[in-house]
């Protein structure tokens, strides 16, 4: 399976040094086999004035069978529970792997709204959901990374 990085750099070499905490899946390294998310994600350094560069990588598919992996195959009340425990930083967790949705630019208005009990979870995963089709997966230790090889980049 080909999968693609956006950023402002090529990284042949993905740890998890570089990874934010808090983020939809907790910390780990993000790829999508959607090239255009890719090139979607590359565009908040290129606002910035950086370059916008996606990697490419081959992914070895016989990971899951090696690997613990949450896969979520529809937004739902799983999905949100996990994406606020990890934003939260409370993903008690042990994922090598996880699949899913992505929470789409109004989530942190839509979390807190839904942290001040202003609205429910149903209301929640509705603001959350993206109209086009979108997939992240989240690469969350080395194990997983293991089965990720790079094959290339380019300047978008």
């Amino acid at each position: 399976m080909i999968l693609y990085h956006g950023s402002f750099v090529v990284v042949e070499q993905p740890d998890l040094l570089h990874s934010r905490p808090n983020v939809d899946f907790g910390k780990g390294f993000y790829v999508t086999p959607i090239y255009e998310q890719a090139e979607k994600w590359c565009s908040r350094f290129k606002r910035r004035g950086k370059d916008g560069i996606v990697s490419q990588y081959v992914f070895d598919e016989g990971a899951y069978k090696d690997l613990k992996v949450l896969t979520f195959d529809a937004y739902s009340e799983d999905w949100l529970d996990f994406i606020l425990n990890c934003r939260r930083g409370q993903d008690g967790t042990d994922y090598d792997f996880v699949v899913g949705g992505v929470a789409n630019d109004k989530v942190f208005n839509t979390v807190e709204l839904f942290f001040d009990g202003l609205i429910d979870k149903a209301e929640a995963i509705h603001r959350l959901q993206y109209e086009k089709p979108n997939l992240q997966m989240a690469f969350r230790t080395e194990k997983a990374l293991s089965y990720l090889k790079f094959k290339g980049s380019e300047r978008v």
